[in-house]
């Protein structure tokens, strides 16, 4: 069960998905560390949380330097014991395969797949000693199927997540829930509507085609209050009136 004397570790708290999972934990009473490439830009979230009565703070963090990501968690432990820490570094981009550089390829993989084995791994070596914790990576609806276009995401995601079953089973029995998300549809961002606008000509976007961050946001923090006699590994979520 949720524990408030407690850590959360976000690694990629963006300005949607990422900030609404630090908002949603900080409102359950956990002391939240949000994470991402430009830290100054979380200066906003902090002040907002705080003055909700939470506790945030923002850092600057690469997820590809192994430095920084046992850094990062290890001052969230400091704090108070980390208890969940989620993986939510993005890196969806969109090339032809003929226009796919080494270059973008690696950097794919290293931000998408990499990223989550250290901070995976290193979340796991604080909380095995103490028998208890969670573990989430965000996935994506190229986790289970490559699209035209997404053979460096695709390729990434599905590397994340069989990292997630790999350390699911082997830290499930040590009481430590490891669990992957599958966002398989558009999240209601400006830069998602402006994708929508560009494809469909279309301002107006009908109620729940796109779903809400806090929306995504409560479903992580149910995720960490499961019974570990019922717990999900793998979460696909979507709005219901998504064509899948």
């Amino acid at each position: 069960m949720p524990n408030p004397k407690a850590s959360v570790a976000v690694v990629g708290a963006g300005d949607h998905i990422g900030a609404a999972i630090a908002r949603r934990f900080a409102a359950g009473g956990y002391a939240v560390f949000a994470g991402r490439r430009n830290g100054d830009r979380l200066a906003a979230l902090e002040q907002e949380i705080t003055a909700a009565g939470g506790t945030c703070y923002g850092r600057s963090l690469d997820a590809r330097r192994e430095d920084e990501v046992t850094a990062f968690l290890a001052e969230a432990d400091a704090h108070a014991p980390l208890e969940v820490c989620v993986f939510n570094v993005g890196g969806n981009v969109r090339f032809p395969i003929l226009d796919t550089s080494e270059r973008v390829f690696r950097k794919v993989w290293e931000l998408a797949c990499y990223g989550g084995f250290l901070t995976g791994r290193e979340a796991a070596r604080l909380m095995v000693p103490r028998g208890r914790g969670s573990i989430f990576f965000t996935g994506a609806t190229a986790s289970l199927r490559g699209g035209s276009g997404f053979a460096a995401f695709a390729s990434a995601k599905f590397g994340l997540r069989a990292l997630a079953q790999s350390m699911a089973r082997e830290l499930g029995p040590k009481n430590i829930h490891v669990a992957h998300l599958v966002i398989d549809a558009g999240v209601d961002t400006p830069f998602v509507r402006n994708l929508r606008r560009e494809r469909t000509g279309l301002d107006d976007v009908a109620p729940d085609e796109l779903m809400n961050p806090s929306s995504i946001a409560e479903t992580y923090w149910q995720l960490h209050g499961q019974p570990r006699d019922a717990w999900t590994h793998e979460l696909d979520i979507r709005p219901y009136g998504e064509t899948w």
